[in-house]
């Protein structure tokens, strides 16, 4: 469990996120289409896992417009925006923003994605959906880097995440 905090109430995760050197855990998401995906959807490209609460936030808005922008004439990578959000909800916030390099997923059939990332809240006015975290994956699946923001309503180290895909 790790301790997080929303407006600097303390929260809880039901676990913590995936060690550096490990393999990720497979997921079965949303697209924006409805359909199931999972890791191997994206294989022999790194990945970014932007996990956020709800596209319909600020600094979550913020952080998938920011990654949206480091993906540009980056063919090797994915940048995947995870929420708790319908998919069309999330499909409408990245064509009203002109998002072309991020792919939203959602939750919205399961809680099994933020259980097995450790990013699962469990008490306070947020409980059911995600922290704010990033996992970067290689090629492989392997975790190259990972951060919790420790405050929902803070940014991510937006350098460290970008510097983990080189």
């Amino acid at each position: 469990m790790a301790k997080i905090t929303l407006h600097g109430d303390a929260i809880n995760t039901n676990g913590e996120l995936p060690a550096v050197g490990s393999e990720a855990p497979d997921f079965r998401l949303a697209d924006a289409e409805l359909n199931d995906r999972t890791l191997a959807d994206y294989a022999g490209k790194k990945k970014l896992l932007n996990i956020v609460p709800s596209l319909d936030t600020p600094v979550c808005a913020t952080s998938t417009k920011y990654f949206n922008d480091a993906a540009k004439g980056r063919d090797d990578v994915v940048m995947l925006i995870i929420s708790a959000d319908l998919p069309f909800a999330s499909g409408r916030f990245c064509t009203g923003e002109n998002l072309e390099n991020v792919v939203p997923l959602s939750m919205m059939r399961s809680k099994n994605f933020a259980k097995d990332y450790g990013i699962l809240i469990t008490d306070g006015p947020l409980a059911g959906i995600t922290g704010r975290a990033v996992v970067v994956l290689d090629e492989s699946n392997n975790v190259v880097y990972t951060e919790l923001v420790p405050e929902i309503a803070q940014e991510p180290d937006y350098d460290k995440a970008i510097a983990a895909l080189a």
